[in-house]
């Protein structure tokens, strides 16, 4: 009996009519897409009452390659005796090296596997995993991540682009270009850019990176008596807001805001290779216009029109929120410590020595010193000495501390107090 599978029969009745003048030469090789010269050799095997023409001649007959019977047996054998509970590479290793065969891992895993041998190692199936569905409303969900490229494609310096993206539309709510890698600054600059734009989402899906959230295993004597550790700069700005953080434990799960990086890598690239941008402030200008007509051309609309975003309340101070913020306990010379440097306090008519007053590093540059939320000293410091991280291994030059500078009060040209 000779089995014909559907190309077969499809052949079949090619060539029967192109034998019985039904279609031409040219017409069967067309449809059969072979040559004019292979359809001719078919219509003269051609026989009306047999389908054994359309077999192969080397149908049925062994391959020249395959493992003869008593080789297949004597495998068998080995990987069931001597070389029970062998994984297939390993005993793949000893076959070949130690009884002298020349077959591949490949032809040992068929062989084994239809003769019913089971390999020792047991692989966990593939779980099943499925797209996640967007939020209902704009503002129900926000997606932050950071990309650093080449974006100025030698033209320039390499940037790092922070950008949120709504899940629910796919719109870009805020990006910026920064010199920096990723860090705590240029996401609050982002962040402050979404609150004054569109308002709070109610969540941030973001990563699990150190920026967000403390993922080192040390606690404080202070942390092991709260029983929770401190927040980093950026956690505290979003617990502050009322946002709820959703770290992603995958890049796949925040997978929408991955492609918009590759969307963003290739047009978003040609775009600033169009404008010849050089620097950092010439890529946020393109970047400005780009992100209006991407999110024109590619935002979906919400299945619902209801939008979750969250205006600040009267008298929120965000400029506060979105700093550098650290507790500082002040010295009976009314001096508190910001790095390397000693800042005098103003005088008062009650002394705030041994009082603990916060420092907020905003990300204009200006230092602000509250004792509670009344405001004492207000001082221009760049933010970018907080970005930069401190040298591993420091020379003996760095290893003398300077004396450090005294600033008072009256007279500094750089400070503006509150009275």
């Amino acid at each position: 009996m000779v089995t014909s599978s559907q190309k077969q029969i499809q052949r079949l009745r090619v060539i029967e009519k192109a034998v019985d003048g039904r279609l031409s030469v040219s017409e069967a090789a067309h449809l059969l897409q072979r040559s004019e010269r292979q359809v001719q050799r078919l219509m003269r095997r051609f026989q009306p009452d047999s389908v054994d023409w359309l077999v192969h001649g080397n149908a049925g007959r062994p391959k020249p390659w395959a493992l003869s019977a008593e080789t297949r047996q004597q495998v068998l054998q080995l990987a069931q005796t001597r070389y029970a509970g062998f994984n297939d590479s390993h005993l793949h290793q000893k076959l070949v090296e130690e009884e002298g065969f020349g077959f591949s891992r490949e032809t040992l895993r068929r062989l084994l596997r239809k003769a019913g041998v089971a390999s020792p190692q047991k692989r966990r199936p593939r779980l099943y995993r499925a797209r996640r569905p967007r939020r209902s409303c704009l503002g129900l969900m926000a997606l932050t991540d950071a990309s650093r490229h080449d974006w100025l494609e030698q033209r320039g310096p390499r940037l790092t682009l922070i950008g949120f993206q709504d899940d629910a539309t796919s719109r870009v709510l805020a990006a910026h270009f920064q010199l920096e890698a990723e860090n705590a600054a240029g996401y609050l600059r982002v962040l402050q850019q979404l609150v004054t734009r569109h308002g709070v989402p109610l969540s941030l899906y973001r990563d699990r990176h150190s920026i967000f959230q403390r993922n080192d295993p040390h606690w404080s004597v202070v942390e092991e008596l709260a029983g929770q550790q401190f927040p980093t700069q950026v956690g505290r700005a979003l617990d502050e807001l009322g946002i709820q953080q959703i770290p992603a434990h995958s890049p796949q799960a925040k997978g929408r805001i991955e492609r918009l990086w590759r969307t963003f890598q290739d047009r978003l690239a040609s775009e600033l290779r169009l404008a010849q941008a050089a620097t950092c402030e010439h890529a946020n200008l393109v970047l400005d216009r780009f992100v209006e007509d991407f999110n024109r051309r590619f935002a979906v609309p919400p299945s619902q029109t209801e939008n979750h975003f969250r205006r600040l309340p009267r008298g929120f101070d965000l400029q506060r929120c979105l700093s550098f913020r650290y507790q500082r306990t002040v010295a009976p010379d009314h001096t508190i410590a910001f790095g390397s440097e000693q800042i005098q306090l103003p005088r008062a008519r009650l002394g705030y020595a041994s009082s603990i007053v916060e420092l907020s590093h905003q990300l204009d540059g200006t230092l602000k010193i509250y004792r509670s939320e009344k405001l004492l000293l207000t001082l221009q410091r760049p933010i970018q000495e907080l970005a930069q991280p401190k040298p591993a291994i420091r020379t003996a030059a760095q290893k003398r501390k300077p004396k450090p500078a005294i600033y008072t009060y009256s007279g500094h040209p750089a400070i503006a107090a509150t009275p």
